[in-house]
């Protein structure tokens, strides 16, 4: 498991060659990527910052992975958060995961950003027309968030 929080910007590729590497279990990798939007609740936006309180952010994602490993056998994950100002269309966040199958790996990687999105520590400010603006939690995120009470 490999966690980062990071103003620099990242490389898709060498991230998902490197949680591939030595891993010849591995039969299916699923990612996802998340970039800042210009447009949120209405309003333009032209910047974003994000601010998190080290050590204890890093924390909430290991539980988070390891609650995800209890529920499907994946090999590896890997959860990369930029923090700092961003611009829209940056990339903002990396989940990928590393599983045998892909039905594992789709699962686990959809679980660990659904909680990213609720649980994980994270301050975002908005930089809009209006002025500057914290964004706040969204019921979509706490509706996908939801579903997984299902999962045994």
């Amino acid at each position: 498991m490999t966690i980062r929080i990071q103003q620099a910007d990242f490389d898709l590729s060498t991230e998902l060659a490197n949680l591939r590497a030595g891993s010849p279990q591995v039969g299916a990798i699923v990612s996802f990527v998340g970039t800042v939007r210009d447009l949120n609740d209405g309003a333009t936006v032209s910047r974003m910052e994000l601010e998190h309180y080290p050590g204890m952010t890093e924390k909430s994602i290991a539980v988070i992975i390891e609650r995800a490993r209890a529920h499907w056998p994946i090999a590896d994950a890997l959860v990369i958060h930029r923090i700092g100002p961003l611009l829209p269309t940056e990339q903002i966040v990396l989940v990928a995961v590393a599983a045998a199958h892909r039905g594992e790996a789709f699962a686990a990687c959809e679980f660990i950003m659904d909680y990213l999105k609720t649980e994980a520590p994270f301050w975002k400010k908005e930089q809009t027309p209006d002025g500057a603006r914290w964004v706040d939690a969204r019921a979509v995120d706490d509706a996908a968030l939801a579903k997984w009470a299902l999962v045994p």
